[in-house]
């Protein structure tokens, strides 16, 4: 049977103070703009795809649905804690819906490169939260 490589141990981080939240990082930051995207693409959507008054409700109804569901159950500090692919599916639905969202209005191209930096973005935080 074959040896694992070795795997070096990480550095401890350092100890968070007791009512206190670890400091956001990088990864998290990337995370919220992909979130604050699919924000604005809801916005733009529900604003110019739709006939007065469907317009003001789904401009406003869809990012707000997709600000709580973020709130919820995708950011660094969720209200409320899931397993990691619950939440790993929840974001890739978000994603997706922005992504949706472009290629139907027949841009495409913005759609393919969200999808792409939003999976990268995705996959990154998701093995550095499983590891």
């Amino acid at each position: 049977m074959s040896e694992l490589p070795h795997v070096r141990p990480e550095a401890p981080a350092e100890p968070v103070a007791a009512g206190t939240r670890p400091p956001l990082n990088v990864l998290d930051l990337l995370q919220f703009l992909c979130a604050l995207f699919v924000v604005v693409t809801l916005v733009i959507w529900g604003f110019t795809a739709w006939t007065l008054p469907w317009n003001l409700v789904l401009g406003i109804g869809a990012p707000v649905i997709a600000l709580v569901v973020w709130g919820l159950f995708v950011s660094p500090r969720a209200v409320i804690p899931t397993h990691p692919f619950v939440r790993a599916l929840v974001e890739l639905l978000l994603y997706a819906t922005a992504t949706i969202v472009w290629w139907s209005g027949g841009q495409a191209w913005i759609g393919l490169a969200f999808a792409v930096i939003a999976v990268v973005v995705g996959l990154v935080a998701g093995r550095r939260r499983l590891a």
